[in-house]
């Protein structure tokens, strides 16, 4: 417990950006809460988390780390920086100790997400190139996005930054959750991650787990008040 107030920092997860955040910063500075949202570079779990603790570690006081989808990988590995006091976990990953993404998701049935996947190459230095991924425009709405209006779900497909192929074989070397007590919002329409692996690291965390009956993968735009109560929770407990 600390008797300073925690700042919140926000980790956009794939095919999206820090200005996913938005609704939420919104909720939170109206509550008195500082919150940044960190930029994700989205080149590998090692260094996505290296990046996002590097930021944390140069936070005065403690703080309350907050991840959506990917970054919930990024948030279980950069969570151990010593002035985190809290993670939320909102529609996200939180793998084990040794345990890839693409093997957590594998223990349960896949979403439609794998079909819509578009691959991308990007040069990596010394000739070679690697992959990257994005969701297809014409299925980002239904996929990622399906409580959320059809223009804003248009200009989120346009704006999505894509995700390097690697991510889902790398396997994070630590879990945070084990270490810091944390929140799981559960999206109950999600069709980006199935549910399921999200019900399955918050019982496997020991998490306080929110359900909320139809959203969508992009949750913190279609509800952004419901998501901040979240991490509003997660600052008290930790003061």
């Amino acid at each position: 417990m600390s008797s300073a107030s925690p700042t919140v920092v926000l980790v956009h997860g794939a095919f999206a950006d820090a200005a996913s955040w938005l609704g939420v910063i919104d909720e939170l500075q109206r509550a008195g809460v500082s919150v940044v949202a960190v930029a994700n570079p989205l080149r590998g779990l090692a260094a996505d988390a290296a990046y996002v603790a590097s930021r944390i570690a140069q936070i005065s006081g403690p703080v309350v780390l907050v991840g959506h989808s990917y970054a919930g990988a990024v948030i279980t590995v950069a969570g151990t920086v010593g002035n985190v006091v809290g993670l939320v976990y909102v529609a996200a990953y939180a793998p084990a100790e040794g345990e890839s993404l693409g093997a957590l998701q594998d223990r349960f049935a896949p979403t439609a997400l794998a079909d819509h996947l578009q691959r991308w190459s990007y040069p990596v230095g010394g000739g070679e190139t690697a992959t990257e991924l994005s969701v297809t425009p014409e299925a980002f709405g239904e996929i990622v996005a399906g409580d959320v209006s059809p223009a804003v779900a248009r200009v989120l497909a346009a704006t999505q930054r894509p995700l390097a192929a690697s991510v889902f074989t790398e396997a994070p070397t630590t879990a945070a959750w084990r270490t810091r007590p944390s929140w799981v919002l559960v999206a109950g329409a999600d069709r980006a991650i199935n549910p399921e692996v999200v019900r399955f690291g918050a019982e496997r965390a020991g998490a306080t787990t929110i359900e909320v009956d139809g959203a969508s993968h992009a949750v913190a735009v279609s509800r952004p008040a419901t998501v901040a109560d979240v991490i509003r929770e997660a600052v008290g407990s930790a003061r």
